[in-house]
């Protein structure tokens, strides 16, 4: 049997493809660009375990993380069918504190909630991945977005007023709506409340 090379056109066009397959199975981690910090930037889609091997210092803020049990162990009882999309940035604080709560929470809750969770990582700008950001008005991090049937149900934005868990129970049960929030210049629509 002989094999026969591919045309020399061809290899460019393969060659793509694949680059195109692998950026998009896997979140892109940006370098760092702050000396002294060696963090990797997780932009995009991107999982549990791809945060935590870029930022592992957020498994121990979970083991930290003193969410509240009985508000942690009731997510695993609502009404399946939920989208929780989590919008963070593996060098900011606020991630740093309400992601890995949340973690602990879904720990507490048992392994089978019943809504998806997905993550993405957002660079230090605030501006990539553009397109995600501006179709879900994402404008600070972390932001914790809950969906009913398509449907934006409420988020929580930069902090959690009651703790991430009870906040989302209460919107993922409908007991709450809009944007839960302790940032002082938010409404709870999230337009930007008059100054003055």
């Amino acid at each position: 049997m002989k094999i026969r090379a591919l045309p020399s056109f061809f290899v460019p066009f393969v060659l793509v493809v694949l680059c195109v397959l692998v950026c998009a199975t896997a979140g892109a981690v940006e370098e760092p660009k702050q000396e002294g910090k060696e963090e990797a930037v997780v932009i995009g889609p991107t999982t549990r375990e791809q945060i935590e091997t870029a930022v592992p210092e957020w498994v121990q803020a979970e083991v930290e993380s003193q969410p509240n049990v009985e508000a942690a162990r009731r997510l695993a009882a609502v009404k399946p069918g939920a989208e929780v999309t989590v919008f963070l940035g593996t060098w900011c604080s606020d991630s740093r504190r309400e992601v890995p709560r949340f973690w602990k929470a879904l720990a507490e809750a048992g392994l089978d909630v019943p809504f998806e969770i997905q993550y993405v990582g957002v660079d230090r700008g605030k501006k990539e991945p553009a397109a995600m950001l501006a179709e879900n008005g994402v404008r600070y991090l972390p932001t914790f977005i809950v969906r009913r049937d398509g449907r934006e149900a409420g988020r929580i934005v930069e902090s959690s007023p009651n703790g991430v868990e009870r906040d989302l129970l209460n919107l993922l049960t409908g007991k709450e709506k809009g944007v839960l929030t302790t940032r002082q210049d938010m409404g709870s629509d999230g337009s930007a409340k008059p100054s003055g």
